[in-house]
């Protein structure tokens, strides 16, 4: 902090791997870029940490844990390399019956997936998959040049980039429910529906099955194209800290200069434009530029009251929702058991695991909803602020794919991510009610996994309201703005107060580990400064 200037030509709000992006291009421009973090760690919600006071050593990904949505073209701009570990397979779908209930494995073999569909589901649902992924990737696609360019309207977005034959599936998609698209194929199994449901359509959301814009968060989910991954998501090696971290090396190897525990506490402003930044400990930054990296919330609320456009605070508080995830990190002291998987079959470790309910109906035990009626009712009462009592899981474990975060002991690290539950209960608190939680999480882990309470050595659980406190995202809401908006309609990469930017996953794309929107704003300063 003794080397912090007094004066830069961009300061960058927040160390957030959209914010390095920005930081790379800005700096490879010959701009003298300053990154202020106000947390002792880079990343954002982007990093890897050692949390388990109990195995010390023991690594995980607190926050985002997969890399799937990073455009091969923007790494090639970036002239960097983050190794990524494929996971075959990359989905486990268990009930919880004993061996020979039903369950699926997703992975690169599509013909033994196809046969397990076609054995524990039906061939309606084999053909209703395939025509499925076929329309997605068509989509995928299309769509792909959008995410590196400035946004525009869906209808613009159709006409400059989805092939004819699929421009209405596209706008219908984009701003129509997931339950809706998922009801176009004929799947037959609810339990499929409800796996896609919740894995792409819901994933940070605050919404439902039904709402508009989760056909939006549905296909953004279904955007990855890094090398290898064929539409499948990814492990970052050595954790998502490898993302940040390589992105900060070539920040640094640029000229950026980055500062970690050194928060801001206002941009200032002086005649309609920005003059530079203002750090809590009252030092300050002169600047003609400043890119907020932060969510967009936080810039906003940096930014003397007045100084930006009435329309866009209007607009961007008409969308503004607090989180609904819930994480539990875990160490555990071994590998849990499935008891449906027959001996012998793949691992299923390294995949995300679903869940969900309705699945012990179809493994033939007594169900009290549907897997779609479940859905619904956890989502109505998470909106009258109750804990849902049958709520979605995705579990992960990491630690087989890539052994380098495992401690000498050999624990592992997973996690389990909750869909939904309330940012704050109606009738109670989360601290009162957390502990109870937990237990009611790890119950139904013991469903489908026998002994899996006995492994767990650590834990580190994060309500919304933990992720707000943990990695300064405001609300607790992982994508900053809600998925559910698209394109043009989430934060601009121009504010309209001279010389404020934002870069953030609040702009477009979409949130999740993607960077196209620090590329963006980088874009956008650089050609508003002449240099593009």
């Amino acid at each position: 902090m003794s080397a912090l200037p007094e004066r830069a030509d961009v300061v960058i709000i927040g160390s957030g791997h959209n914010g390095l992006v920005s930081a790379i291009l800005l700096a490879r421009a010959g701009l003298d870029v300053v990154v202020l973090e106000a947390d002792a760690v880079l990343g954002g919600a982007t990093r890897t940490e050692h949390p388990f006071a109990k195995v010390p050593t023991l690594g995980q990904s607190t926050g985002s844990y997969l890399l799937g949505l990073m455009p091969p073209e923007l790494l090639a701009t970036l002239d960097v390399d983050i190794p990524v570990l494929r996971r075959d397979p990359h989905y486990f779908l268990p009930t919880p019956g004993g061996p020979g209930s039903p369950y699926l494995l997703f992975g690169s073999d599509r013909d033994a997936t196809r046969a397990q569909m076609e054995q524990f589901f039906s061939a309606r649902d084999v053909a209703a998959d395939e025509a499925m992924q076929v329309e997605i990737a068509a989509l995928r696609a299309d769509l792909a040049p959008a995410w590196l360019a400035e946004p525009g309207t869906v209808e613009e977005i159709a006409d400059r980039h989805i092939r004819p034959q699929l421009q209405s599936t596209f706008i219908d998609l984009v701003r129509g429910s997931v339950a809706d698209y998922l009801q176009r194929f004929g799947f037959k199994s609810e339990l499929l529906m409800s796996m896609y449901a919740v894995t792409d359509g819901l994933s940070g959301l605050n919404a439902g099955p039904d709402d508009p814009g989760t056909g939006h968060n549905f296909l953004v989910h279904n955007m990855c194209r890094l090398p290898g991954a064929d539409g499948t998501w990814m492990i970052a090696a050595g954790g998502m800290g490898t993302v940040s971290g390589t992105f900060a090396a070539a920040a640094r190897a640029a000229g950026a200069k980055i500062f970690s525990s050194a928060p801001v506490s206002a941009v200032t402003v002086a005649q309609g434009a920005v003059t530079g930044v203002a750090l809590a400990d009252g030092r300050t930054i002169e600047a003609g530029v400043v890119l907020g990296s932060c969510d967009p919330y936080q810039l906003m609320s940096l930014v003397p009251d007045g100084a930006l456009p009435a329309e866009l605070t209007r607009r961007m508080n008409a969308v503004r929702k607090t989180g609904s995830t819930m994480k539990v990190n875990l160490a555990l002291a071994g590998l849990p058991q499935f008891a449906c998987l027959p001996s012998g079959t793949a691992s299923p470790f390294g995949s995300t695991i679903h869940l969900l309910p309705g699945s012990a109906g179809l493994a033939g035990l007594a169900e009290s909803d549907s897997p779609m009626a479940a859905l619904r009712a956890m989502w109505a009462d998470v909106q009258a602020g109750r804990l849902p009592a049958e709520p979605t899981i995705e579990w992960y474990l990491h630690t087989t794919v890539d052994p380098s975060l495992q401690d000498a002991a050999g624990h592992h690290s997973s996690a389990l991510f909750v869909q939904s539950v309330p940012y704050e209960l109606a009738d109670s608190t989360w601290d009162a009610e957390l502990p109870g939680y937990v237990e009611k999480l790890l119950d139904i882990c013991e469903r489908y996994a026998p002994g899996t309470r006995e492994l767990v050595v650590d834990m580190m659980p994060l309500t919304p309201a933990g992720i707000e406190r943990h990695f300064g995202i405001t609300g607790g809401h992982i994508h900053h703005v809600d998925n559910t908006v698209a394109f043009d309609e989430r934060m601009p990469y121009a504010t309209g107060l001279d010389g404020l930017y934002a870069g953030s996953a609040g702009a477009h794309p979409a949130g999740s580990v993607i960077g196209a929107a620090g590329h963006n704003a980088a874009k956008r300063i650089l050609a508003d400064l002449g240099r593009g």
